[in-house]
C-alpha cells in the first residue's frame, strides 16, 4: 500500500471506531435509562441507600457497551498506527495527531483499569468525551499527513510524548472519578442517591481511586518532564526557557505534587482533594488545549 492509501484508511478506522464509540455509548445510556427507570431505592436499618438487585437488562447493556468500547479502541487503534504508516513516523506531528493518540490513550487506560477496578459506571462519560475529541480532531483540526518539522526529529519525541500521552490518559480518568465524587456528595447532602447511581461505589472509594490514579501516574509525568528538558538541550541548547508550554507543564506537575502532598501529610480526603484533583487536570488541558492551538513558542506544533 501506498502512503495515500495508508492515510486514507486510517481517516476510515477513525471514522468506523466513532460508529462503534457512537453505539457503545448509546448501550451505556440505556443501561444507565433502565436503572433510572426500573432500580428501587432501598433503604437500610441505618438509612444509607442500598444497590438494587441487578437488572438483567442493564447488565446485559452494559456489557455491551464495554464490548462495543473494546471494538472501537482496536479500529481507533489501528487508525492510528495507520496514520504514522502513511507518514513514515510516529504519528504525533500536530494538534489533530495528538488529540486521536491522546483519545486513544485514555480509552485504552480505561479498559486497563476496567480489569481490576469497578468502573463500568465510567463507560458513558469516557465514550462521550473521546466521540467529542475525535469530532474536534476530524473537523476542525485535521491535516494531511506530512514530514516532522526538525525540532521534532529525535528519539526523544518517542520517549517524551508517550509518557506524556500515558499520563494525561490517567489524569483525565482521575478528573472524571473526582467529578463524580463531587457531583454525588452534592447530591447525599440533600438525601439518598437517585436510583441510578446506587451501582456507583461509594464516596470513599471514589476519594481512593482517584488518589491511586494519581499517584500511580505522577512518576511517569515527572518523567515526561524530566525528558522534555532534556529533549530541549538537545533541540534547542538550553534545558528550561519558560516557555509557555514549558511553562504550563510545570504548573501542572505543581498542581499534582500539591494534591499528593496533601493528601500524605495534611489529610485531605474528600471533597477538597477532588476540587484540587480538578484544577490539577484543568491545568493539563489548558495546557494541551489553548497553548498548542493558540499558544505561542517553541512548541507550537499544531499544524493549524
Amino acid at each position: 500500500m501506498t502512503s495515500t492509501s495508508w492515510a486514507y484508511s486510517s481517516n476510515y478506522l477513525v471514522y468506523a471506531a466513532m460508529i462503534v464509540y457512537t453505539l457503545a455509548m448509546i448501550s451505556a445510556a440505556l443501561e444507565v435509562a433502565i436503572n433510572v427507570k426500573g432500580a428501587k431505592v432501598l433503604v437500610t436499618t441505618s438509612g444509607e441507600s442500598a444497590p438494587p438487585a441487578d437488572d438483567s437488562k442493564s447488565e446485559r447493556w452494559g456489557r455491551i457497551a464495554i464490548a462495543l468500547t473494546s471494538l472501537a479502541f482496536a479500529l481507533h487503534f489501528a487508525g492510528v498506527i495507520a496514520r504514522g504508516i502513511s507518514a513514515h513516523r510516529v504519528p504525533w506531528g500536530n494538534m489533530y495527531e495528538f488529540s486521536t493518540t491522546g483519545s486513544v490513550a485514555v480509552t485504552g487506560m480505561f479498559l486497563l483499569l476496567l480489569r481490576r477496578h469497578s468502573l463500568r459506571w465510567l463507560t458513558l462519560v469516557v465514550t462521550f468525551a473521546v466521540l467529542m475529541t475525535l469530532g474536534t480532531a476530524i473537523t476542525l483540526l485535521y491535516v494531511p499527513t506530512a514530514p516532522l518539522v526538525p525540532a521534532l526529529k529525535s528519539t526523544w519525541l518517542v520517549i517524551h510524548v508517550s509518557a506524556a500521552v500515558i499520563s494525561g490518559g490517567v489524569f483525565l480518568l482521575a478528573n472524571a472519578v473526582a467529578g463524580a465524587y463531587l457531583y454525588l456528595d452534592r447530591v447525599e447532602s440533600r438525601g439518598p442517591r437517585p436510583a441510578w447511581a446506587l451501582k456507583i461505589p461509594s464516596l470513599e472509594a471514589l476519594d481512593r481511586l482517584c488518589y491511586r490514579l494519581v499517584a500511580f501516574v505522577f512518576p511517569l509525568w515527572t518523567f515526561a518532564v524530566i525528558a522534555g528538558a532534556i529533549w530541549a538541550e538537545s533541540a534547542w541548547g538550553r534545558y528550561w526557557g519558560w516557555d509557555p508550554k514549558e511553562t504550563w507543564a510545570f504548573i501542572t506537575w505543581v498542581a499534582y505534587a500539591a494534591y499528593l502532598h496533601a493528601r500524605a501529610t495534611a489529610g485531605w480526603k474528600g471533597r477538597r482533594a477532588a476540587w484540587l484533583c480538578l484544577l490539577a487536570g484543568s491545568s493539563f488541558l489548558f495546557n494541551y488545549v489553548y497553548v498548542n492551538v493558540w499558544g505561542s513558542g517553541k512548541h507550537t506544533y499544531s499544524g493549524l
